[in-house]
């Protein structure tokens, strides 16, 4: 919900009759600060997951969360609501790493896809709640109501169980075993629970610490496959759009009210982010990242033509085509959430090693709010320099760059185990493949 606060809060705030006005530029700290601060949260989550567990470190964003909307709602300068963003940060930087990872440990691998795909459709809904609340309330009734989902948070979460995987990580066979009884919902878990138990001591055979990333050959090719797909989802303008739905909306000329173009754009990307997270375990996530590109881009190109026609074409009329940038922003959302929506964020929780994950979850957090900040400045910084279709040009330009790389750089991970994915990424071959392997060669030689 953070994410989205500043979409239909900084036109109030900017307004001339606000009681607490804000400049532009002041707007655009305010839109990003989540962002660095997360980076701060990611370092934190960094040191505490694998010592606290995931299950508590999930508790504890509330606190940050519930601190940052109360602080929101009383602000009465420009730094206490920069800060009280800044809080929300923490807390999202944290969430951000733990839940991917818990996710991803409690969940079998035919729903893994499902289930890991969660984080960005809940990243999505909250965008469009605060989105409607917002639009149509104060902007303290809107934090004062936002304030119950992180209380909600603390009070019903301590009754999930912990994952089995940091139950074994510290020892602790008992309560792993008592973990994956709830999941699985079954008292018979002892295959479960031993094959677990031999991949995570195969994965910590290595040091576990975070140079681990960089000189283990299996955590190098996650971490160039984790950011090249982070890269891309945020170089095609994802955050930036979202936080300047309403003066997007409004740039256009439309005969829609900037609220509702905006109530409907995070209502078509929440379906559609659903919809991918359903059919992600039966396409894979390849299929659905080339195709999420290939449109997104087509999308942000026309978007990009329109207001260049507009605003450096003015002898040209397009005031009759005003519902251009509506609907081909619904299309480019539409295709975002097919596949740049939710699969990046999945292959961050499958594919490190779970000695690493912890530091890899940070790392690329870290590397994601850094890359996110970047972008929505550069979207505000071009937009008052030189006309808002630059950065539409530019995203679009991305998307052609990120088609190149998923194609030959990111695998296909559909229903495979997490330790599978492990040993793919080693370069092993299993018994399975191997016998794959002469089945095919038999084949070859029948043939010739």
């Amino acid at each position: 919900m953070h994410y989205g606060w500043s979409s239909p809060s900084l036109p109030i705030l900017q307004d001339p009759s606000s009681t607490l006005p804000v400049t532009n530029d002041e707007g655009s700290w305010l839109a990003v600060m989540p962002l660095i601060g997360a980076s701060m949260g990611s370092l934190i989550g960094s040191v505490i997951l694998d010592r606290i567990g995931r299950k508590k470190a999930v508790l504890l964003t509330g606190i940050p969360f519930f601190s940052s909307w109360l602080m929101v709602a009383f602000a009465r300068t420009v730094p206490v609501l920069l800060f009280a963003r800044f809080l929300a940060g923490i807390g999202d930087g944290l969430a951000f790493c733990a839940i991917p990872m818990y996710l991803n440990e409690i969940a079998d691998p035919e729903i893994r896809g499902f289930i890991g795909s969660s984080c960005a459709i809940t990243l999505i809904l909250g965008m469009l709640l605060i989105n409607i609340i917002g639009s149509y309330t104060s902007i303290r009734s809107a934090a004062l109501v936002s304030s119950i989902v992180p209380a909600l948070l603390m009070m019903t979460f301590a009754w999930m169980p912990e994952s089995p995987y940091y139950f074994i990580m510290q020892g602790d066979e008992e309560n792993a075993r008592t973990s994956l009884k709830t999941l699985k919902g079954t008292d018979e878990v002892n295959d479960e629970l031993a094959r677990l138990s031999v991949a995570i001591k195969t994965q910590n055979t290595d040091t576990g610490k975070f140079l681990d990333l960089f000189t283990v050959k299996s955590n190098r090719k996650a971490g160039l496959i984790v950011m090249g797909a982070r890269t891309i989802q945020q170089c095609n303008g994802m955050l930036a759009i979202g936080f300047y739905a309403h003066t997007i909306f409004q740039s256009a000329g439309s005969t829609f009210s900037s609220s509702t173009a905006s109530i409907i754009y995070f209502t078509v990307q929440l379906v559609l982010s659903f919809i991918s997270s359903m059919i992600v375990d039966r396409t894979g996530r390849r299929p659905l990242l080339i195709i999420s590109i290939i449109g997104a881009g087509i999308a942000l190109f026309i978007e990009g033509f329109y207001f260049y026609l507009k605003i450096d074409c003015p002898s040209l009329n397009v005031s009759n085509y005003s519902y251009i940038p509506i609907v081909t922003l619904i299309a480019f959302v539409i295709f975002f959430s097919m596949g740049l929506q939710t699969v990046p964020m999945l292959l961050l929780g499958e594919l490190f090693s779970t000695n690493v994950k912890a530091f890899a979850l940070s790392v690329s957090d870290i590397h994601f709010n850094i890359g996110a900040t970047l972008v929505s400045k550069f979207f505000q910084a071009m937009k008052d320099s030189y006309g808002i279709h630059i950065p539409f040009f530019a995203f679009a330009v991305s998307c052609a760059v990120g088609l190149i790389f998923v194609i030959f750089c990111v695998p296909e991970t559909k229903g495979k185990t997490l330790e599978k994915i492990q040993e793919e990424l080693q370069g092993k071959t299993t018994k399975d493949d191997s016998r794959q392997v002469e089945t095919l060669k038999k084949i070859v030689d029948s043939i010739g």
